[in-house]
């Protein structure tokens, strides 16, 4: 079975070497991953099939394997190495955050959590824990699902910070909803966090909640003592 090729001026991967990998569009950049397309597609438009996949990159970032499976021409080995190549960006952005020597707005890790998170179908609770200099020491997921003063439970996570030995922490979290309003329960739950840190002496020094590409940090709007 012949697979369909793509003639010479649409030839991703000559593009990339005479103008540089910066050079190609989004479609382009797809097809260098796929390599190659099938009988009746070219790798170009097996692309334009995987983009249209989900709205935006964002969102198509967290495509799982099984959903890319579900694209004409899109196998197990290619959905896999999409899946690494989108893991491997997120893994990309937190190694960043990882070499910032502190964080001190909510900027600095915002790419980041846009890639882990942001654009998430569920409802994920990490915390970042930093030492005294704002330097992060490492992440945890702490909960998933439906987040409530019920399910998230301070006592975890600074037995966690504990362990960790870190000073600080921040906790993050995501509205699959795309609308980053703080609910009344957040708020709560943001009080009952900052509460039990001033207890234990690693204090909670932001609450940060993402929602494709938006967010809102609740010390600068002032929604934390």
């Amino acid at each position: 079975m012949k697979v369909k090729e793509l003639k010479e001026e649409e030839r991703p991967r000559e593009k990339a070497i005479q103008y540089g990998v910066n050079a190609l569009s989004n479609r382009e950049l797809i097809a260098l991953l796929l390599r190659s397309g099938t009988q009746s597609l070219s790798a170009l438009e097996l692309a334009d099939k995987v983009l249209a996949l989900k709205a935006t990159l964002g969102e198509l970032g967290n495509a799982s394997i099984q959903e890319l499976m579900c694209i004409k021409g899109i196998k197990k080995a290619k959905a896999i190495e999409l899946n690494a190549a989108f893991e491997l960006c997120r893994r990309i952005a937190f190694d960043k955050v990882m070499h910032k020597e502190q964080i001190e707005e909510p900027q600095d890790i915002l790419e980041w959590l846009n890639q882990e998170i942001g654009y998430a179908k569920q409802e994920y609770f990490l915390v970042l824990f930093l030492d005294q200099r704002n330097h992060v020491l490492c992440y945890r997921t702490m909960f998933m699902g439906t987040l409530t003063s019920a399910s998230v439970h301070p006592r975890e996570i600074f037995k966690e910070a504990m362990q960790q030995g870190c000073a600080k922490i921040i906790c993050v979290h995501n509205h699959p909803s795309g609308d980053a309003t703080p609910s009344d329960a957040d708020i709560t739950l943001t009080k009952a966090i900052q509460e039990a840190g001033k207890m234990v002496a690693i204090p909670l020094i932001d609450h940060i909640i993402v929602a494709r590409n938006t967010y809102i940090s609740f010390r600068q709007k002032r929604l934390m003592d």
